[in-house]
């Protein structure tokens, strides 16, 4: 009995949290890749987000009203920290999903996929901007991490401003359309351009949520506020990019499946799963698996949208994947020496509740 327990908590410990990252992964692209087919079929994408993020926050409600009751010596709210959440929902779910979405639009999930490993790069650039962050030319971390930005960055220029040519396609003729759009270059770049916003906008975010949960550490209210906050500012934006009021009607099939399991998935599932393999592994653990996003994309998206793939994307996603474990491994190393000098709890960005470069997703609803 004790042999079959011991060997239950080490699969849990060493085992389920490899099982869960890679159920994350894999959910996260799905629900990309049937967003971006509803969106082919003429869902609205600024409806959809509207949609997802207010079923995303009234799925958040009653586990916030509950913490409420069970927690009754959290922090008072101030103005102060209802700005600071208000700025977080525009940043983190308003701005930063508005312009995922018009970017996949005119891309691909595949391209979102590889844009978003840029997230550590472009949050340890502003960190250092911010002085959250110190570059040391002696120290093998810093070297690492700032080599790591510049491969990634290259990567997805490489990416973004080079196709090449087609290298694996599937002969599909449903999606026409779709096809002809991405076969413009000039949408492909500016989609690419668009999310580059994207995870700059990210990348702000990380650095204000960082800072943020270190002045307010009551994390459940922290995530429904901004989630409450992130989806009445969509609301209001939408209503001046919306003109067409059929648009607000869902049909039955991929548009209200696409609403349905984006708002459950992303919020029940995806945040309580990132929580849980960060307390047991740690958000660098969490970041490794960033990069098989683009793998998973790329595989949905040539086999159920039709999606070309290309040598441009195939050598640009190598090359922004090797700058992305570039810069973990440096996060890695500067971690255990912070540790081992007992210093981890003086940096924000090597804090393990709240770290700058895990790239563990900014909307959690």
């Amino acid at each position: 009995m004790g042999v079959t327990r011991s060997k239950m908590l080490l699969w849990t410990k060493e085992v389920l949290p490899y099982v869960i990252m890679l159920m994350v992964e894999f959910l996260d692209m799905s629900i990309l890749t049937i967003v971006k087919a509803a969106m082919n079929g003429g869902m609205n994408k600024f409806v959809y987000i509207v949609y997802h993020d207010a079923l995303g926050t009234l799925i958040l409600l009653p586990f916030f009203i509950i913490h409420i009751f069970r927690n009754t010596g959290r922090p008072p709210l101030t103005f102060h920290i209802l700005f600071r959440f208000f700025i977080l929902g525009l940043l983190g779910i308003c701005l930063f999903q508005f312009l995922v979405y018009m970017g996949i639009g005119y891309s691909s999930p595949t391209m979102a996929s590889a844009i978003s490993n840029l997230t550590p790069a472009n949050t340890f650039l502003l960190a250092v901007a911010f002085r959250m962050e110190k570059i040391d030319i002696r120290s093998s971390s810093s070297l690492a991490k700032l080599f790591g930005t510049i491969i990634a960055i290259s990567g997805a220029m490489v990416f973004t401003l080079y196709k090449g040519p087609e290298i694996f396609h599937t002969n599909s003729s449903s999606n026409s359309h779709n096809q002809l759009h991405l076969s413009q270059a000039s949408n492909w770049v500016f989609g690419g351009l668009i999310l580059v916003m994207a995870g700059i906008v990210s990348s702000i975010w990380k650095v204000l949520q960082s800072a943020t949960s270190r002045e307010y550490p009551d994390q459940v209210t922290v995530v429904f506020f901004y989630c409450l906050f992130g989806t009445i500012q969509c609301i209001v934006l939408s209503l001046f990019l919306v003109k067409n009021p059929s648009d607000w009607v869902l049909q039955r099939g991929i548009a209200m499946v696409a609403v349905v399991l984006g708002a459950v998935v992303s919020t029940a599932f995806r945040s309580s799963a990132l929580i849980w393999c960060i307390q047991k592994k740690g958000p660098v653990f969490v970041a490794m698996f960033s990069p098989l996003s683009i793998v998973i994309a790329s595989t949905m998206g040539v086999t159920f949208l039709g999606d070309s793939l290309y040598l441009g994307s195939a050598i640009g996603a190598m090359i922004v994947a090797g700058g992305f474990y570039t810069v973990m491994w440096g996060q890695a190393k500067q971690k255990k020496i912070e540790t081992d000098l007992n210093g981890a709890d003086e940096l924000g960005s090597s804090n393990p509740t709240t770290p700058l470069l895990s790239s563990g997703g900014e909307s959690k609803c």
